[in-house]
């Protein structure tokens, strides 16, 4: 009955809406900085962009965002992205409702080659687009291909980016998710571009999915010893 209850429209709804005002009084009320030091406007020349995050440091993510980059962000069809997609859509983000998978009965299941070919069509229309780097269920902070396949395919660059906060909440889930609390500092870190050339072999992919997963660590290493923490 409470698993029932859970699917329900109006309380996907409430959870959804209720995320969004947390996040938004979360932002509001931690003092955050972004590094480096005028980095939105170095990167206005490159958009859109591809920005990479991890599956459960994503939440504070649409803040990193100046409010006239139009963007949509990759959430996953299940109940829980539902919710994440109702909070990301009241934080002004548009939508791509699909997720990865290890295989290709994954891949289908969850929408993966709809919402690849969704993607491309967003950056081919100046939309930049946001998605986690790993796939669920884990293993967490290791980055699947799909972002790099992205890359090549609509020839725009990848852009690592983690939010940080002072106080937070960790769960023990498999994606080592992270609730940020209010009242504390706050950090934005932006990492190097990565770029995949249009004309690399897919046997090559490997060595770009690297550079994301270390550019991910890098940013969320920095975003972390920006709030004088070492636990990120």
């Amino acid at each position: 009955m409470i698993k029932r209850l859970g699917r329900q429209p109006w309380v996907l709804s409430f959870v959804g809406t209720t995320m969004a005002v947390w996040l938004k009084f979360v932002y509001r009320t931690n003092r955050f900085v972004v590094k480096p030091d005028g980095v939105h406007d170095e990167m206005e020349e490159h958009l859109p962009v591809i920005v990479a995050m991890w599956h459960g440091q994503h939440f504070m993510v649409p803040f990193a965002k100046p409010a006239h980059w139009p963007a949509k962000v990759m959430i996953s069809r299940s109940a829980d992205g539902e919710v994440n997609a109702i909070a990301a859509r009241k934080l002004g983000l548009g939508l791509i409702r699909a997720s990865g998978g290890r295989n290709a009965r994954q891949i289908k299941k969850r929408g993966g080659m709809k919402g690849f070919i969704e993607a491309l069509r967003t950056l081919k229309e100046g939309q930049s687009v946001a998605m986690t780097a790993d796939v669920p269920k884990g293993p967490s902070r290791k980055s699947g291909v799909g972002i790099v396949q992205l890359a090549k395919h609509s020839r725009r660059p990848i852009l690592p980016v983690a939010v940080a906060t002072s106080r937070s909440k960790e769960l023990n889930s498999w994606d080592k998710a992270s609730v940020n609390l209010p009242f504390g500092r706050g950090s934005i870190a932006v990492g190097e571009l990565i770029r995949v050339p249009s004309d690399v072999e897919d046997d090559a992919l490997e060595t770009y999915r690297q550079q994301v997963e270390d550019g991910l660590n890098a940013a969320t290493k920095r975003a972390y010893e920006l709030v004088g923490r070492t636990d990120g």
